[in-house]
């Protein structure tokens, strides 16, 4: 008779105490929020989760209950694909997301409470917290974009990883999974699927971490635009593709992406996007000027002002993200500068630097700055680029060459430049 009592109390079998719990614990994250923010001290959007989370363990489930909940997960692209998808999908109505990359629980929790009316809800999620968001939310569409070398000493090898993700899915069958049919990773992960859709996201793809079989360990054989394992699994057909900046449906419509976003990358990550609001309901044609609206993401390829100079702010993180950020800069025509740290947030190996093709700049005159630079400076000169290094990434902007400067930072000198800059 107690236990039931007690039961009863936590509502795990009482709807009602459910949603009171949940409705309390809503109520008093807000506040914490509201606190944070009037006090300076942020934008209260973590503590705000954390609070509601710690009174109410199920809190995100409680919050999720009712909305078409799609999560975007992978290495790269994460931000700016749940951006676009959010985007594509407000022509149904409206959309809580974390828009800010807050990715994982407590960060789900303060976007669902920032909207509790919305109808869906569009959620980045850490790779490594793709199972509790899923659990918890129970999502429509998982989107599945790339799998690459991301702080290894905190995330894990990537195949690790690709097993992971492969778990999720097979634990969520009601959901329509859209993958990535370019990565080989994402395809072992997406296979058990009930419904896999799958997109070619086209573009000079990374495949640094991806020569051999996440399912046997075989040696791929990466011929053309596919790829294929002596044991099976080999790139699937895919339904959507990009190619010359546009997208092909799977409907077989060809459709100009014409993004104010740069680079291939996010054609890719616009198809995909698109993809994902398709099969909750929204056609392409409605979907696609919405995603054009997108001209920068949590400060990604925004403008901001530093030591009295315009420069254009991109982001990258791993060998992946370094590969299609410098092919930006070496088409772009702007000066440029790399701004490396090596901290926590960052992962504290950089050897990874010398997977990357920064040959491909040789030539060029790039100035590199942060706490790393005399790593970065060394890996740039063996690859035959001038370089400049100043250290502090507000005094070495005034050495870089004149006119708009592109700006390449990892992501705690991201974070910094951001603040210190002037939108």
């Amino acid at each position: 008779m107690g236990r039931q009592m007690v039961v009863g109390l936590v509502g795990s079998r009482d709807p009602g105490g459910r949603r009171r719990r949940t409705i309390a614990a809503t109520k008093l994250g807000r506040g914490a929020a509201w606190l944070s923010r009037t006090a300076g001290l942020g934008e209260g959007a973590i503590i705000g989760g954390r609070v509601a989370m710690a009174l109410d363990r199920e809190v995100l489930a409680g919050l999720a209950r009712g909305r078409t909940v799609v999560l975007v997960t992978g290495t790269n692209g994460k931000t700016t694909t749940t951006s676009m998808v959010s985007r594509a999908l407000s022509v149904a109505g409206p959309v809580a997301t974390n828009a800010t990359g807050a990715n994982m629980p407590d960060g789900h929790v303060a976007a669902l409470m920032a909207d509790p009316q919305a109808r869906y809800a569009v959620l980045e999620v850490d790779e490594m917290h793709l199972d509790i968001a899923a659990a918890q939310t129970r999502p429509a569409v998982i989107v599945l974009l790339n799998l690459s070398r991301d702080q290894i000493d905190r995330v894990g090898e990537v195949r690790t990883v690709a097993a992971r993700l492969r778990e999720v899915v097979l634990a969520n069958p009601q959901a329509v999974v859209v993958a990535n049919a370019d990565d080989p990773m994402i395809v072992f992960a997406a296979s058990p699927a009930q419904r896999a859709v799958w997109v070619s996201v086209g573009g000079g793809r990374w495949t640094g971490d991806a020569m051999s079989c996440p399912q046997c360990g075989e040696r791929l054989d990466l011929a053309g635009d596919g790829w294929a394992c002596s044991c099976g699994l080999r790139r699937p057909d895919p339904t959507w593709s990009v190619r010359d900046h546009a997208v092909r449906t799977d409907g077989g419509r060809e459709l100009a992406l014409d993004l104010k976003l740069p680079g291939s990358v996010n054609d890719g990550n616009a198809a995909l996007a698109m993809a994902a609001a398709a099969q909750l309901g929204v056609v392409p044609e409605a979907a696609l000027p919405r995603i054009r609206e997108v001209t920068q993401v949590a400060g990604r390829y925004g403008d901001l002002t530093l030591s009295g100079r315009k420069v254009r702010l991109l982001l990258a993180k791993n060998p992946a993200g370094w590969h299609e950020m410098m092919e930006l800069v070496r088409t772009s025509g702007r000066p440029a500068m790399f701004v490396v740290n090596a901290r926590e947030a960052d992962g504290f190996d950089l050897s990874w630097l010398w997977d990357v093709p920064f040959e491909h700049l040789a030539g060029m005159t790039i100035v590199v700055a942060g706490e790393r630079a005399a790593d970065m400076a060394v890996r740039l000169r063996y690859a035959r680029v001038e370089v400049v290094m100043e250290s502090d990434p507000v005094a070495a902007v005034r050495l870089a060459p004149p006119g708009e400067l592109d700006v390449v930072a990892n992501y705690t000198a991201f974070r910094m430049l951001r603040l210190k800059g002037e939108a």
